[in-house]
């Protein structure tokens, strides 16, 4: 089953709640067990992560990097079975206090009203 545009947009918010606050009980009740996530942020290679202990993981390394991760611009695009995510995002790195923007899209697909995959593409923003 595919969602609706609305309920899409729910598991996305519980989703992204999920992510920011580390929940990985809640982050499962809104995706399947086989959930894929690719991310690849144009700094570094890509990073295809599956299962529980590889997306903590994924998660623990960011918030240990970055000592902050802001997103803006964020704007959901629904087609009839896949979304998107188009969005801006501000980080400073942990140890130096660098500075860095990106821009990205997020590809999700979804099986059984939950999210499946997310594919993650970020570029460095020119300065």
């Amino acid at each position: 089953m595919i969602p609706t545009a609305t309920e899409r947009d729910a598991l996305l918010q519980a989703f992204a709640r999920a992510l920011f606050k580390g929940d990985m009980d809640a982050l499962y009740g809104v995706v399947t067990p086989d959930f894929v996530w690719r991310y690849h942020d144009g700094l570094s290679p890509e990073r295809v992560l599956t299962g529980r202990d590889a997306i903590e993981k994924h998660i623990a390394e960011r918030k240990a990097f970055f000592a902050s991760s802001r997103f803006h611009d964020v704007v959901y695009h629904h087609l009839p079975d896949i979304s998107f995510m188009t969005f801006r995002v501000s980080e400073t790195v942990r140890s130096t206090g660098e500075q860095r923007e990106q821009q990205g899209v997020e590809r999700y697909t979804f099986a059984n009203g939950k999210l499946a995959t997310k594919d993650v593409y970020r570029k460095p923003i020119a300065g």
